[in-house]
């Protein structure tokens, strides 16, 4: 990315996006003066709100139009147009959610982040969805297929095959066609438009687009067995890599997350099924459940907020790195030298949801005294309607996951096995 502009909203959007974590950290430590924490906390929101409903949308609609040769004179007024249209569908967004009480201007913090937060909370569910199925399947050794030396040879010894029919074929179409060059029946490839529209209209003798048409299909087969051949030798390292005490360290692990893929399932059901909403951070409640079931004499208050810190700090430490390794990998799967800037402020824009989203749902694993400040910032939102639907959506992509792997799992030693 070369754009100095594009370099600069990502840097402040991630910038604003780590300052909004570190806030919750002041909350919980108490550094800072109230007051000072209120006046941070009013200005980041406000600048990244900035930054996400009218900066980084225009700036890619503008790198759309620049695209695109025919409005490159008029890329101001059309990328006005395309700000405009997403401002509409945004707006428009919040209209199906009870997510807001009607009493607030149209461009006060709590219109703004309302709608943020729908964006970010579907995204974090379907990735959270997602993570907590994938995580044992990628984990665990039980679900790695049994791979030996023989199967390889024989998917290896049946792509060479594949190769040498392929090399067979094509020399006979080369033969072919000398023959014909040899008989006068091919001529030089005529010149012009005429010539154009001749070598469409007229086709290959039979024979050739018979060979041609075999060659196509083959080559499509070797593509295929080299795919599996190259994902034979990945499950063959993986299951080298499990034997390891590395591997026997994350099998272990994808046990753990298996159980909690499973709790968080049946908890996101029950928390559909009966419309609840815990009103406690998870860790004084357990703290509180543990202490009454022992009946020992301790004190939830001081420890629930130094074990709180470490919880919410642990989920910002892997939110951060998980997100930024996804939107990695994105970037360099689809990423070219046109499209690298609109990519880079999409992927700012998603960040930007994605981590104000995250203040929303971190809010609840915060004790009651230490989140005041951040319910007073963020307004009258409906915080209960965020953490359903956040277990709406973490339960469909949960089940898709499930079904998906389940169905991929099943597939692949099927298409192994095939002759």
């Amino acid at each position: 990315v070369r754009q100095y502009v594009v370099q600069v909203i990502f840097s402040v959007t991630f910038a604003f996006s780590c300052t909004m974590f570190e806030l919750i950290i002041f909350e919980i430590l108490g550094v800072l003066n109230s007051s000072s924490r209120y006046f941070h906390w009013k200005m980041n929101l406000c600048v990244i709100l900035l930054i996400l409903v009218f900066m980084v949308p225009f700036y890619i609609g503008y790198f759309i139009v620049s695209n695109i040769r025919l409005l490159h004179k008029q890329r101001l007024l059309f990328s006005c147009l395309l700000w405009l249209t997403f401002m509409y569908f945004f707006w428009k967004l919040g209209d199906p959610f009870p997510i807001l009480s009607p009493k607030h201007g149209i461009l006060s913090i709590e219109q703004l982040i309302s709608r943020v937060g729908v964006i970010g909370v579907t995204l974090m569910a379907l990735l959270s969805g997602f993570g907590a199925v994938n995580c044992p399947y990628t984990y665990l050794s039980y679900f790695l297929r049994n791979v030996t030396d023989t199967d390889i040879v024989a998917l290896e010894r049946r792509l060479l095959q594949t190769m040498d029919m392929i090399i067979s074929k094509k020399k006979r179409m080369a033969v072919t066609r000398r023959t014909m060059f040899q008989k006068g029946e091919v001529h030089n490839k005529p010149s012009g438009f005429w010539g154009m529209i001749k070598s469409v209209t007229t086709s290959a003798p039979g024979n050739l687009t018979l060979i041609q048409q075999e060659v196509d299909a083959l080559e499509e087969l070797s593509r295929q067995l080299f795919l599996e051949t190259a994902d034979l030798y990945a499950t063959k390292e993986r299951i080298e890599y499990s034997k390891t005490f590395k591997g026997k360290y994350f099998n272990f692990l994808g046990y753990f997350f298996s159980i909690y893929c499973v709790w968080k399932i049946f908890m996101a059901t029950i928390n559909i099924v009966f419309d609840r909403v815990g009103k406690t951070d998870p860790v004084t409640r357990g703290i509180e459940i543990t202490v009454n079931y022992l009946g020992i004499q301790f004190d939830v208050k001081f420890w629930s907020q130094h074990i709180s810190f470490i919880l919410v700090g642990i989920i910002i430490v892997t939110s951060i790195r998980g997100l930024l390794i996804t939107l990695t990998k994105f970037f360099y799967a689809i990423s070219s030298s046109k499209s690298s800037n609109v990519i880079v402020l999409l992927l700012a824009q998603i960040m930007g949801m994605y981590f104000v989203s995250s203040v929303l749902l971190i809010r609840m694993s915060m004790p009651l005294e230490y989140r005041t400040i951040v319910t007073e910032v963020l307004g009258e939102l409906q915080f209960n309607f965020y953490h359903r639907w956040f277990d709406v959506i973490f339960l469909v992509s949960a089940l898709s996951s499930i079904l998906f792997l389940y169905l991929a799992h099943k597939q692949a030693p099927e298409k192994h096995m095939a002759p």
